[in-house]
């Protein structure tokens, strides 16, 4: 991380050459305004912070089972609050016509590690009519989740339990009979080197030409950057954006292939 900082653009966008990425960049990644639905959010993982309640969770990653309190899941598992705004914001901007002028549709939104859903709740925040379909694998864990969800009255969420290595393939097998693609994935389940790239070549395939995805805590072990830096190499992958925590991959056709590092 601290060479990542060294290293890393802070030019607002300044030397990207695209103008949607350079718009992406400037408007969108280091806008700081507040959108209205947040402070709700953040209500409630104040609420989880506190919480007192014990929940067991199934580790399908490491394959441990255990017991934790929610009040530490909110405190170490849970996107901080200024990435998930980040992405909140990069949600706003995808589902209006700037991003693709001749888009009429609903975005499909994937989320990989549902944790208390208060990230879930910020991509599912930002238009009602886009699609939200969240894969945790924990039942208790998601059961907290679905209540916070509750509580923020949003509705357009599909929560998939159960060990993502098998519901993630029968999901994709789904979409890929209907024709159907994915335009955001927001990959924060399995930080392994290993799932992180087996995830992305489930995914891949039904990803179109303006989709987006993000990986959280790229810079979580040696494994986990290696895998990001493996899939920012991908044919596919047209240009990556480096944001220290997280990884941005884009499979927009126009752009040359770059991979840029910034200081958020």
């Amino acid at each position: 991380m601290i060479w990542h900082r060294l290293s890393a653009w802070n030019t607002g966008g300044e030397g990207i050459h695209s103008p949607r990425l350079f718009y992406l960049v400037r408007h969108i990644l280091y806008d700081t305004n507040r959108l209205y639905a947040w402070e709700d959010i953040e209500r409630r993982r104040e609420a989880m912070l506190r919480a007192p309640k014990l929940v067991h969770i199934e580790d399908y990653g490491t394959g441990i089972n255990r017991e934790e309190l929610v009040s530490h899941i909110a405190k170490k598992s849970v996107m901080r609050a200024s990435d998930a705004q980040r992405l909140s914001r990069v949600l706003n901007y995808m589902s209006g016509t700037e991003y693709v002028p001749e888009r009429r549709r609903p975005l499909r939104i994937v989320e990989l590690g549902t944790s208390l859903g208060l990230t879930t709740a910020y991509l599912a925040s930002v238009n009602s009519a886009n699609e939200v379909v969240t894969f945790e694998g924990s039942a208790e864990v998601g059961m907290m989740a679905e209540l916070n969800w509750q509580k923020l009255g949003l509705q357009r969420i599909r929560l998939i339990r159960g060990n993502i290595d098998e519901t993630l393939p029968k999901y994709i097998t789904q979409l890929s009979k209907q024709g159907e693609t994915i335009d955001f994935v927001l990959m924060d389940a399995n930080h392994t080197g290993e799932a992180t790239l087996r995830y992305w070549d489930m995914l891949r395939p039904l990803l179109n030409g303006d989709s987006m995805v993000v990986l959280d805590d790229i810079r979580y072990s040696r494994d986990m950057y290696m895998a990001w830096k493996q899939i920012g190499q991908d044919d596919r992958v047209t240009s990556t954006l480096d944001l220290g925590q997280m990884g941005v991959v884009l499979v927009y056709p126009p752009l040359i292939k770059r991979h840029y590092r910034l200081r958020m």
